[in-house]
């Protein structure tokens, strides 16, 4: 599996982005997939996850009530929307598939075993 995330930039604090993670190789439909970042100096945090079906999710509580995680399994991609940006929000995104399938959120990294490249955020004040 390999994936891809996009959509990172420069943006104003309080503007939006919004993030991709599109997968190929195989399906990501079987999976639960999650949205981690890493600042510099910084240990990689959870941001938000959702389960296989979609009908789970979770944030961490500095994106709850501004970012949503959505999928569309029939792209094989998954989705990180961010509104309210603050400069806090800026680091690497990263986006990363369950080791194990049919299975519901979570925010351990160790529960990942696929990872994309990330993608920079950046928000001024």
């Amino acid at each position: 599996v390999q994936l891809q995330a996009s959509g990172g930039g420069l943006v104003q604090a309080g503007g939006s982005l919004r993030l991709s993670c599109a997968a190929s190789g195989r399906t990501l439909g079987d999976y639960g997939m999650g949205w981690f970042r890493q600042a510099p100096g910084k240990e990689r945090e959870f941001v938000a996850a959702v389960s296989w079906s979609g009908g789970s999710r979770n944030y961490a509580d500095s994106v709850k009530g501004r970012f949503t995680i959505s999928r569309d399994n029939a792209k094989n991609s998954v989705y990180l929307q961010m509104n309210s940006l603050k400069p806090e929000d800026t680091a690497i995104y990263y986006c990363a598939r369950r080791s194990d399938p049919y299975g519901s959120t979570s925010s351990r990294s160790d529960r990942y075993n696929y990872w994309g490249q990330g993608t920079q955020v950046t928000v001024s004040s």
